[in-house]
């Protein structure tokens, strides 16, 4: 029995005791090749000694002061250091302890610049469908996850939704890529126009979706059109990069491979690479100094943003990833993953779509590769992979609807930057066993 509440109460767990590298080592002596980082967490893999001295470090000096009455030389350090790199102008970093937290401020403040600019009725968000933004209320108000909304619709915030740019399962067939982008971005355009763009304060999206498409990444030009049309209506873009952001798709910030400059980003996983619990926003001066000149609208604050001890290993990660040149080595080993994925895979004749940046991949999982009709949801396939692949000593990252919200089985491989190539054969290797299994259940 366990005092634990967990997430998946039902499920037997086995007991982590230790991790070096990619590996993972339960208490049964068992070891797990950590392929999906977790969650897309673990960026420098796991027991690294440069994050561990600075962990330890930090809190043999001062582990915590809270930031209404110290700032503290972590803290400094790591916003320069995002600030210097962020892809817009003058920006400014606030600090939370995980993702959903770094939603709800990149939403209180978009609506706290423009009170700040006499521009009150701008209330309205818009996402995109398949989307997740957060388990918190205003994160998962703006999170186009059916399932995960659901028990919750009735207290949920309003916000209104869009199609995802998703092109293989929405592009036409003598559509080109370019044309498809085109024509899913203008759809937030409509949107706009239909709320009012007077009503509408800002837009969120991931520049590559992570949990619940699958590491989709968008049509060529569709975010440089999304950019257009949001400075067209006054709109701010808010780029979520929890997941994908801080190295995961081979460049420091997603958002930069699409040559925009969004509004807001924030920022989470992979930025403290799972060593201590840290989050972050980084927002455009306009918007910074929009508020402090302001009414001083934004109240807003939790107890630990800024933890010097959080902040410290969160700088330790991020100094390391460059230093040891892993988001270069991350963009060379992306297209020897994806071979290995599909030499592997494809012959199971349950791959549907292999896709994804850098060491974000998705592998969506079909009933047939032709039509692509997706399993049954009934089947849990995806859940099912994850229960074979732990069984080959394999961590896999699992998820069900990115077709419609119910249908659509994928898969999430998402290794630490620090994977060999020897590493990423295991996990193709392993992969494919686990798949055969299910496959042999399904028939």
């Amino acid at each position: 029995m366990t005092s634990i509440f967990h997430r998946s109460p039902t499920s037997s767990l086995p007991t982590a005791i230790g991790g070096q590298g990619v590996w993972l080592e339960s208490s049964d002596g068992r070891r797990y090749l950590d392929a999906s980082g977790g969650a897309a967490v673990s960026a420098l893999g796991h027991g690294h000694p440069k994050v561990i001295e600075a962990i330890c470090e930090q809190a043999s000096k001062m582990a915590y002061a809270h930031t209404a009455f110290f700032t503290n030389e972590p803290s400094e350090k790591l916003a320069e250091f995002l600030a210097v790199r962020a892809p817009m102008d003058a920006p400014k970093v606030l600090f939370c302890s995980g993702g959903s937290e770094a939603t709800e401020t990149s939403l209180k403040l978009a609506r706290a610049y423009h009170v700040s600019r006499g521009e009150p009725s701008r209330s309205v968000f818009i996402a995109r469908n398949q989307s997740y933004h957060g388990a918190t209320l205003g994160a998962l108000s703006v999170s186009g996850n059916p399932g995960r909304r659901a028990p919750y619709l009735d207290i949920l915030g309003p916000c209104r939704f869009i199609q995802p740019c998703y092109a293989y399962r929405h592009q036409f067939a003598d559509e080109t890529p370019e044309a498809y982008g085109k024509r899913a971005a203008d759809s937030l355009e409509a949107e706009i126009l239909t709320a009012g763009p007077e009503n509408v304060a800002a837009f969120i999206a991931e520049p590559v979706v992570g949990a619940t498409l699958g590491a989709v990444a968008a049509a060529p030009g569709y975010f440089t059109r999304i950019s257009e049309i949001c400075k067209k209506y006054g709109v701010l873009f808010i780029a979520d990069e929890v997941m994908c952001g801080m190295g995961r798709t081979g460049t420091l910030f997603a958002v930069e491979q699409e040559s925009v400059q969004p509004d807001i980003i924030t920022m989470a996983k992979g930025l403290g690479g799972g060593y201590q619990p840290i989050g972050a926003v980084v927002t455009s001066g306009e918007i910074y100094d929009a508020i402090v000149s302001g009414p001083g609208y934004f109240e807003h604050g939790h107890t630990y943003i800024g933890h010097a001890t959080a902040c410290a290993a969160a700088l330790a990660v991020q100094q390391t990833i460059e230093d040891e040149g892993l988001l270069a080595h991350v963009r060379s080993l992306h297209p020897v993953l994806v071979d290995l994925l599909r030499q592997a895979l494809e012959p199971t004749g349950m791959i549907g779509d292999i896709r994804g940046r850098g060491f974000l991949i998705g592998v969506e999982l079909v009933r047939d590769p032709v039509t692509k009709s997706p399993f049954a949801p009934e089947m849990k396939v995806s859940k099912t992979v994850k229960k074979a692949a732990m069984a080959e000593g394999l961590m896999v990252y699992p998820n069900s609807g990115c077709v419609d919200g119910r249908n659509g089985d994928h898969i999430l491989i998402a290794p630490p930057y620090i994977s060999q190539t020897s590493d990423l054969e295991q996990i193709a290797d392993r992969l494919s066993r686990a798949l055969a299994s299910v496959l042999t259940e399904t028939e």
